[in-house]
């Protein structure tokens, strides 16, 4: 039973010395978000939906949407300046629906496709990273369109948006 006691306190000892060396590499983490501790300021661009079908929330909400979440993880200052240290700015490419279920010779399931073009520019490095993500949203095939997008909204919102930060702000 000792020995037992003794290995726990070793392992804390041991996992928090692991996280302070880590801490100290020079780049500091929030929430998962990993910042060089040279990029300040970023610049969030609008965006546009250059869609075949336009969904005429999605592109505001997105960029609001992905403007709180920066905001609110990390300790980048925003910006509308071209000097900006990472620059974010993309489009909806995608906004599709496909069927994807049939039962009793009529669709059951209809699946809505999301898809967004994203560029990163790190003025720091003088690098462009430009990157697609697309997401796929299943809906009953009784609801149309309209009714499906209403209820689907938010859920679209924040997949797109944890992707999009999560693919500018992690290492993974």
């Amino acid at each position: 039973m000792t020995r037992i006691v003794t290995f726990i306190p070793l392992r804390f000892f041991l996992l928090f010395s692991i996280a302070a060396l880590l801490g100290g590499c020079g780049i500091y983490s929030f929430k998962d978000a990993t910042v060089p501790p040279d990029v300040k300021t970023i610049k969030i661009g609008f965006f546009e939906n250059k869609a075949r079908y336009v969904n005429p929330e999605l592109s505001p909400r997105l960029t609001d949407r992905l403007q709180q979440k920066i905001t609110n993880q990390t300790k980048l200052t925003r910006t509308n300046s071209d000097d900006a240290h990472y620059q974010v700015s993309g489009y909806v490419s995608d906004y599709s629906v496909t069927t994807t279920a049939v039962g009793g010779q009529q669709a059951t399931t209809n699946r809505l496709t999301v898809g967004v073009h994203v560029v990163l520019r790190k003025t720091l490095e003088n690098k462009t990273e430009e990157f697609d993500i697309s997401r796929a949203f299943d809906f009953s095939a009784n609801l149309s369109l309209q009714q499906a997008e209403g209820a689907l909204l938010d859920e679209i919102l924040r997949n797109l948006t944890d992707e999009i930060f999560n693919k500018i702000f992690s290492n993974w």
